[in-house]
């Protein structure tokens, strides 16, 4: 055995060693709530203008080529289209936007409380909290929609006066549950990542822990919560569609609407759903390049 592998196996030495050995690098286990985890806006992001050409150029031969032998042709289909997009949009998607935009002011508001309460040292606080967080962000959000849509009235009566509840605000309510527990593992995890030497430099100075977090440690945790928030509103706004099976009326209900209002030909089907595609990636894909942006500026140099 040489000298150079006695360093590799042996005590180290001052100073960096080297080995020709095999090493076994360390697992990175990444748990839930970090406010680094990224995979959506990561995913989105990582298509470039050439492979988005190539995927427009699919799109547009491959129904083309498919529907050449139908009496209804894909031309007539995209006229269809031209005249239902004020409708789908206008209406539509900007419900859609909407319902989003909602949604993830309910949840950041509900999710950063829970989030302060997962970190609480009274036990009858965190515990709940925790309690809550895991229960929201492992159920599925279509059963969770079920549920608020059918639990919650659809009308409140309120001495003489009646006041309807829509259901798109009943699914509003319903996604922001899903949204509140993710929003709260985000506020945790971007607190316990603050070195612990804050918090010991703070009580030198004698703060309270409520001046310690709210002087010290959460605006440190502020710009380490941007990208992953906009990570979340980008998948919210991405599982908005879920609505239509309830009955709301956004882009994919308006647009099954539009078709059968055009005698539901075939054919009407890759242009309405490709549209809605397509709207979608154009709001979504520029949120994820600016959310990756922004995690590289803001991100934590030790």
């Amino acid at each position: 055995m040489t000298s150079k592998t006695h360093l590799a196996v042996g005590k180290p030495l001052l100073g960096r060693t080297e080995s020709d050995l095999p090493v076994l690098k360390p697992f990175n286990y990444s748990p839930a709530g970090q406010v680094n985890d990224l995979l959506f806006s990561r995913w989105l992001a990582e298509f470039s203008p050439r492979s988005l050409l190539v995927i427009a150029l699919l799109f547009l031969l491959w129904p083309g080529l498919a529907l050449a032998q139908g009496n209804y042709s894909f031309t007539q289909a995209l006229e269809a289209l031209w005249r239902w997009l004020p409708f789908i949009v206008g209406q539509g998607f900007v419900l859609n936007l909407v319902v989003s935009f909602l949604t993830m002011l309910v949840g950041t508001i509900a999710g950063v409380l829970l989030g302060l309460g997962q970190i609480s040292p009274v036990r009858l606080i965190s515990g709940p909290s925790w309690f809550v967080t895991q229960l929201f962000r492992n159920s599925p959000w279509l059963v969770l929609l079920f549920i608020v849509m059918l639990a919650l009235p659809f009308e409140i009566q309120i001495g003489d006066h009646v006041y309807p509840i829509p259901d798109w605000l009943k699914a509003v309510f319903g996604l922001a549950l899903p949204i509140m527990a993710n929003i709260s593992e985000i506020v945790r995890g971007a607190i316990i990542s603050v070195p612990t030497g804050q918090w010991e430099a703070a009580d030198s100075l004698a703060y309270s822990r409520h001046q310690t977090l709210w002087l010290v440690i959460l605006p440190q945790c502020f710009k380490r919560m941007i990208p992953p928030w906009m990570n979340w509103y980008a998948i919210l706004t991405m599982a908005t569609p879920l609505i239509s099976l309830l009955g709301v009326e956004e882009i994919v209900t308006l647009s099954r609407q539009a078709m059968e209002a055009e005698d539901n030909h075939p054919e009407l089907l890759v242009p309405f759903f490709g549209f809605a595609l397509i709207i979608f990636f154009a709001y979504c894909y520029p949120i994820a390049r600016y959310t990756i942006s922004l995690e590289k500026r803001f991100v934590v140099r030790q």
